[in-house]
């Protein structure tokens, strides 16, 4: 874990940030990175580790734990990050033990079953079919037991027979003799690399691996609200096991494009609308457009650009639990850029009487106008 980048670094705030802070942090580096806008080729590393962070300091629990224990789980106990390692070699000591005592840690079964590899599988989804879910069919490419010789490797009507080396341990000692005394160290078998078994009449299909490539079609359901960068776990779906043992898992990294018009901070929806000054001025009922209609929208006399309404219940639905975010409406005063002699005369008079002169246009607000008139077409 020391190639880790401390979560607050990562987003750039102090230890004693609120979570509204880190929320407006992860906000402004997930724009910044993410892969449909940034095209640099480390963008989509920053913004997965973005992401890390916030999922970890953004739960009240998970931040707690990290703030005492760093990027160690204590959960993980002896046999995980920053402990024993697991494997049954006591974090690397196996070797030593082997050495000198001849392999103290006591020996594996070659022949056992074995659970196959998981698989990893990225996959690209519009931004509505985040939101509402969708059910689709992906092709794998997995290693699964071959059905010919039903993974034993020795062709049909034949069966693998006991190493004559090992005798079927899977093992060899070397004795060597050093100025410490005798010492004993253990290998894989050199003549049946470990198996403890060897084929003479291997399997015309898989050529003695007992595996084989296939391509496998698998049902997949997304479900409604999930949101970029959450994985998807498959029992089962990974690379079969090996002599009977069970297959491995199938994790799918769900990667959301971002929309032209709208927005998304966890539940919640955002987008921006332009106003004309008269309309800012006098109020005025508009249409928006939501994910799944268009509703209206009562703007107040004296309304200020960068004004923000709610349209609650319309953002996205919950992944865990019921009910839906709310839509957040940020509106912009835009500027006319052709006005008639008459206009000009009245705005001038307004002017005169207000104190005010007229502003500069703005380019932006043109495309501001043509993503709303997408987004009411549902594109």
């Amino acid at each position: 874990m020391a190639d880790k980048r401390d979560y607050y670094e990562v987003l750039g705030v102090g230890k004693s940030a609120s979570g509204d802070e880190i929320k407006k942090a992860y906000r402004q580096l997930a724009r910044k990175y993410h892969p449909d806008v940034n095209k640099e080729a480390d963008a989509e590393t920053k913004f997965k580790e973005v992401k890390e962070a916030y999922d970890v300091l953004s739960d009240d629990g998970q931040r707690a734990r990290y703030d005492q224990y760093g990027h160690v789980d204590p959960n993980q106990g002896m046999g995980g990050a920053g402990g024993f390692s697991g494997n049954g070699d006591f974090g690397g000591f196996g070797d030593i033990f082997d050495m000198f005592f001849g392999g103290g840690g006591g020996r594996r079964d070659p022949n056992a079953p074995q659970r196959g590899n998981d698989l990893q599988y990225s996959m690209t989804i519009e931004f509505k079919e985040a939101v509402f879910g969708k059910e689709t069919e992906i092709t794998i490419p997995r290693t699964e037991s071959c059905d010919t010789c039903a993974g034993s490797g020795a062709k049909p009507g034949t069966k693998p027979e006991t190493c004559s080396v090992c005798h079927g341990s899977g093992q060899q000692e070397v004795v060597q003799n050093t100025p410490f005394g005798r010492m004993v160290n253990r290998r894989a078998c050199s003549h049946c690399g470990g198996s403890g078994k060897v084929i003479k009449e291997k399997c015309g299909t898989c050529h003695g691996a007992g595996r084989v490539k296939k391509q496998r079609k698998i049902n997949v359901r997304i479900p409604a609200g999930v949101d970029d960068g959450a994985q998807i776990r498959l029992s089962g779906e990974g690379e079969g096991g090996l002599r009977g043992g069970p297959a491995g898992d199938l994790y799918i990294v769900i990667r959301v494009k971002a929309h032209e018009f709208f927005e998304r901070e966890n539940d919640d929806i955002y987008c921006e609308v332009p106003l004309t000054f008269v309309q800012a001025a006098l109020g005025d009922e508009i249409e928006i457009p939501t994910l799944t209609e268009k509703v209206k929208l009562k703007i107040p006399a004296g309304t200020q650009t960068g004004t923000y309404f709610r349209l609650k219940g319309k953002g996205v639905p919950k992944l865990r639990g019921y009910g839906q975010g709310d839509q957040h409406v940020k509106v912009t005063i835009v500027t006319p850029t052709k006005l008639s002699d008459e206009q000009k005369d009245l705005l001038r008079q307004f002017g005169g009487i207000g104190g005010e002169s007229p502003a500069e246009t703005q380019e932006h607000h043109e495309s501001i106008f043509e993503k709303m008139k997408k987004a009411f077409r549902g594109e």
